[in-house]
């Protein structure tokens, strides 16, 4: 069957790769779940594993199948798998258990091996072809009423996580009431970051670098927030204005916001840092400065990838309720549809070349 892969390490590899069709009787002990691909969603990993900045190919092939992002039908289960049907809807997880203890009760999103196995990512091939299985365990039912925005499970379930560890490292505190949230990043993360802390009921000033009117800012204002662009207003300029803010979701990638987000948070407030800089730039900081108030202030940095099955759950479950207090306006996250996996290369060019394209997906099936 066909599949979209790359050849790690080798820059602009991105081919069509004929694979094997899989079975649920490729999983051990009846707990396969064989799921028909009907979209897979790309963002930057995708076009940065594809410029070889970094991922491995699985032990024993010299490919790596892409996609992390999927949506897709249940085909068939195996005998011991249950409250999953042929026609469920599904997602899967992408992070898979290495050998730690984090790994072995199912928080294997915070390994502590040094070695991690993402499928699509690293060691393990992903989603991008017709068919793939999976353990029960890596599988998540999608409601049918949130099948239009099949793709956005994996980057909401991200999302999740970040506010999710947010608030449960705080309770530290005790009482954490969190009343002002900054969102650095009007992107996919940015975006969905937005929306769970408005479900929360923060005020949620969501910033970004380029003038409204552009979709971004159409839909942060929808969920309630108020967009800010950096060229107008800078973040400490709003800092001052609505003062510092308890929580700040980092989402931009550009490791100077990510620093510079710092120099801003409120006390007994929370960084997390979720994007992902991969060059080597430096930035000066005022460390003297940050080491004090970061002490004295009693701040949290905080560091949040990937996601495991909690997450996505939670994630799924803030998808519906967005839905029902915003109706229609998460769709518009999806900016831009492939349609098939023979396009690969204009997958790539939307990646590499349009900055107005907030989800790239590719539409494999119906």
């Amino acid at each position: 069957m066909k599949s979209v892969a790359v050849y790690p390490g080798q820059p602009n590899s991105v081919h069509l790769e004929e694979i094997a069709k899989p079975s649920v009787d490729d999983i051990p002990n009846g707990r396969g779940v064989l799921v028909k691909v009907l979209k897979v969603g790309v963002d930057a990993t995708d076009r940065e594993i594809n410029e070889a900045l970094y991922g491995n190919a699985p032990p024993g092939d010299k490919h790596l199948v892409i996609g992390h992002e999927c949506f897709g039908r249940v085909e068939a289960v195996g005998a011991n798998v249950r409250n999953l049907a042929p026609g469920d809807f599904v997602t899967a997880t992408v992070r898979r258990p290495g050998a730690s203890i984090y790994d072995q009760i199912g928080t294997y999103d915070m390994t502590s091996e040094e070695t991690y196995y993402e499928r699509g990512i690293n060691l393990r091939h992903g989603f991008m072809t017709e068919y793939f299985v999976d353990d029960l365990e890596y599988i998540v039912k999608v409601p049918t009423g949130l099948q239009h925005l099949h793709v956005l499970m994996e980057p909401m379930s991200c999302a999740a996580k970040a506010v999710m560890q947010a608030f449960e490292v705080q309770r530290r505190l005790r009482v954490w009431r969190p009343r002002v949230a900054f969102v650095m990043g009007a992107g996919q993360i940015g975006l969905l970051a937005t929306l769970i802390l408005r479900l929360r009921g923060l005020e949620v000033y969501t910033l970004a670098r380029r003038r409204a009117p552009r979709l971004p800012a159409e839909i942060a204002t929808s969920y309630g927030a108020t967009y800010v662009s950096t060229m107008d207003k800078s973040m400490h300029d709003l800092a001052k204005e609505v003062g510092k803010p308890d929580l700040i979701i980092e989402a931009t990638g550009n490791s100077t916001i990510a620093f510079e987000s710092m120099q801003i948070l409120g006390l007994n407030g929370v960084l997390v840092w979720h994007s992902v800089t991969g060059s080597s730039k430096q930035v000066e900081v005022p460390a003297d400065k940050l080491n004090l108030e970061f002490v004295l202030g009693n701040k949290l940095l905080l560091g949040s990838v990937n996601a495991n099955r909690e997450h996505f759950e939670v994630g799924i479950r803030d998808l519906a309720l967005g839905e029902a207090m915003y109706p229609g306006v998460t769709e518009k996250i999806l900016t831009h549809r492939v349609d098939g996996m023979d396009n690969f290369q204009e997958m790539m060019r939307l990646l590499v070349e349009d900055n107005d394209a907030l989800k790239v997906f590719v539409e494999i099936a119906k």
